[in-house]
């Protein structure tokens, strides 16, 4: 469940050209200044709020895509996080006890970890 296009000045600028309205008309439509629109559509969307790109982007006709990650994958990524998290601590305890785990060892740690998070509460994936 990936649905992906990115919000950028360019695409939206894009738009703008291609259905031939000024940023004038842009600015009519959603809402927003002109010197607003204009600096949007220029490239400085980072700095815009959000609902001002939103509005331009309604003006515009155009969809803003939002990434979704699948929820499961977003578990996935976050046990092989903290998975490496615990397993750095491991190595790290072990090290001053000059005891360090050798490569494969340490990606046994990892893997065994992983799973084990994988296996148990979802709510243990976010806990600190």
């Amino acid at each position: 469940m990936t649905a992906t296009a990115t919000i950028s000045a360019e695409r939206l600028n894009s738009r703008r050209t291609s259905l031939g309205m000024s940023c004038r008309v842009v600015a009519e439509r959603s809402g927003v200044s002109e010197p607003t629109v204009k600096r949007i559509l220029g490239g400085h969307i980072a700095e815009a709020s959000f609902a001002n790109v939103v509005a331009i982007a309604q003006a515009l006709g155009a969809s803003l895509g939002v990434e979704e990650v699948d929820p499961d994958e977003l578990c996935r990524q976050q046990a092989r996080r903290k998975a490496q998290q615990i397993t750095r601590l491991v190595q790290g305890t072990s090290a001053l006890e000059s005891q360090a785990v050798d490569g494969a060892t340490y990606s046994q740690l990892l893997e065994r970890s992983y799973h084990q998070l994988m296996a148990g509460s979802r709510r243990r994936l976010w806990s600190e």
